[in-house]
C-alpha cells in the first residue's frame, strides 16, 4: 500500500466513524451507479422527487436553511403535519422512502415538511461554535415557528436529527403539550454514545486525528477532498459495513448513501464532533412526556446500538419500542415499509386519538 492511501484509508476511516453512522472518506464510487438487475431500486429517483414549494427559513443568528413541503397526492386539506430532521452528513433527501409514503396517504392526509440542518444539504454554513446540537433544536423550533403550521405536528428524527428534537424540548417543552403530539425516534441517542456504539475518542475534539482532520480541512481543503476522492472501492464497503446491518444490502442505496455524504464538506464534520461527543439529554426527555413517542432502531446498528433505544423507551410514560432485527443505522432505507407502516400508526393516533386513555406499550418486530 502506498503512502497515500495509508493515509486515505486512515483519515477516512476515522471521519466516517464520527460521522455517527456512516463513513465519509467518499469517492469515485459516488458518481458511479452501478447497474444490478436484482436491485429493487435501480430505477428508483432516490433522493430526486419533487417538493411542491421550497422556501428558505433564516435562524436568528442569520442562518439559511432550505425547506420544502409536501402536499397530499390526492389533494385535500392536510390533517396534521410532519417535519423530518435528518441524521449527521445527510440531508432532506434521506428520507425519500417515507416522503413518497406519506404523500399518498389519505387517513389522514399529511403535509410534510422537510428541512436541511445547519451546515447540510442546500442550508447555510455555520461556523464551529454555532455548530452545536443546541442550536439545532433552536432551528427546528424557527422552523416550526416560521411554517406557518397549525393543528396537530409530528417530528420524526434520525440519527442527529433524533437528538435535535430532544434539544427542543428541552428548549421548549411546552411546545409539546400544545402542538407537538407526536414523536418519532429512528437510531438515535439520548446521550452515553461512547460506551454504547461509536467510541467516544473518535467523537471527541482532542482525539489527535479528527483534530488534524480539522486543521487541514481549514489549510488545504482541496486536499482532503482528494483524500476523500481515493476511497475507491474500500469506501464503498466500509459504507456498506457501518451503515447497514444487512449484508445484502442494495447497491443503489450504498451509492445513494455516498451521494449525501459526498456533499457534506471536511470542515463540516470536524465542527460536529465535539458536540455528538458530548450530548446528553437524558433529562430533556421529560419534555417528550405529553406526546405519543415512537421509539425505533435497527438491533445491528453499529453507530447507536439497540440499548440507546430501550434506555430512551425506559424513560418515557408513552412510548413504542420497535425492534427491527438486522436493523442497521440506515434502517429507514433497509426496511421502509416497516418504518413507515409504524410512522402511519403514529400518524393515525395523533390525528384521530385512541380509546383505552394514555399508556405505556411495547412492541418488537419478530423475525
Amino acid at each position: 500500500m502506498t503512502v497515500s492511501k495509508k493515509v486515505g484509508a486512515l483519515i477516512g476511516g476515522a471521519i466516517g466513524v464520527a460521522a455517527a453512522g456512516t463513513a465519509i472518506a467518499l469517492g469515485v464510487a459516488a458518481s458511479r451507479r452501478r447497474h444490478d438487475p436484482d436491485d429493487p431500486y435501480a430505477d428508483e429517483p432516490l433522493g430526486k422527487l419533487r417538493p411542491d414549494r421550497t422556501y428558505t427559513v433564516i435562524t436568528d443568528d442569520g442562518i439559511e436553511l432550505a425547506v420544502e413541503e409536501v402536499d397530499p397526492a390526492a389533494g385535500g386539506k392536510p390533517e396534521i403535519t410532519v417535519v423530518f430532521a435528518h441524521g449527521f452528513a445527510l440531508s432532506r433527501r434521506s428520507w425519500h422512502f417515507q416522503r413518497k409514503a406519506l404523500a399518498r396517504l389519505t387517513e389522514p392526509r399529511v403535509r410534510q415538511v422537510l428541512y436541511d440542518h445547519r451546515s447540510h444539504g442546500e442550508s447555510g454554513r455555520a461556523n464551529e461554535a454555532s455548530s452545536t446540537i443546541d442550536r439545532l433544536g433552536l432551528d427546528l423550533g424557527e422552523v416550526l415557528d416560521k411554517a406557518g403550521i397549525e393543528g396537530p405536528t409530528v417530528l420524526v428524527g434520525h440519527s442527529m436529527g433524533g437528538m435535535t428534537i430532544m434539544a427542543l424540548a428541552e428548549q421548549r417543552p411546552e411546545l409539546f403539550t400544545e402542538q407537538v403530539c407526536g414523536v418519532a425516534l429512528i437510531d438515535t441517542s439520548a446521550g452515553e454514545v461512547g460506551k454504547r456504539g461509536l467510541p467516544r475518542p473518535l467523537l471527541s475534539r482532542y482525539n489527535p486525528v479528527t483534530r488534524n482532520i480539522g486543521r487541514l480541512a481549514d489549510w488545504q481543503p482541496a486536499a482532503i477532498e482528494m483524500v476523500r476522492a481515493a476511497g475507491g472501492q474500500l469506501t464503498r464497503r466500509a459504507v456498506r459495513s457501518l451503515a447497514f446491518g444487512s449484508k445484502d444490502v442494495p447497491s443503489s442505496l450504498v451509492t445513494f448513501l455516498l451521494e449525501l455524504l459526498d456533499a457534506t464538506p471536511t470542515r463540516v464534520l470536524a465542527d460536529f464532533i465535539d458536540t455528538l461527543g458530548t450530548h446528553n439529554r437524558y433529562a430533556a426527555l421529560a419534555g417528550l412526556k405529553h406526546a405519543h413517542v415512537l421509539v425505533i432502531s435497527g438491533d445491528a446498528d453499529r453507530m447507536t446500538a439497540f440499548s440507546h433505544a430501550e434506555r430512551i423507551a425506559l424513560e418515557l410514560p408513552d412510548a413504542e419500542l420497535v425492534r427491527v432485527p438486522r436493523g442497521g443505522h440506515m434502517v429507514m432505507w433497509e426496511q421502509p415499509q416497516l418504518i413507515n407502516d409504524h410512522l402511519v400508526l403514529l400518524l393515525q393516533q395523533c390525528a384521530y386519538g385512541r380509546t383505552g386513555g394514555r399508556r405505556k406499550w411495547w412492541r418488537r418486530e419478530r423475525e
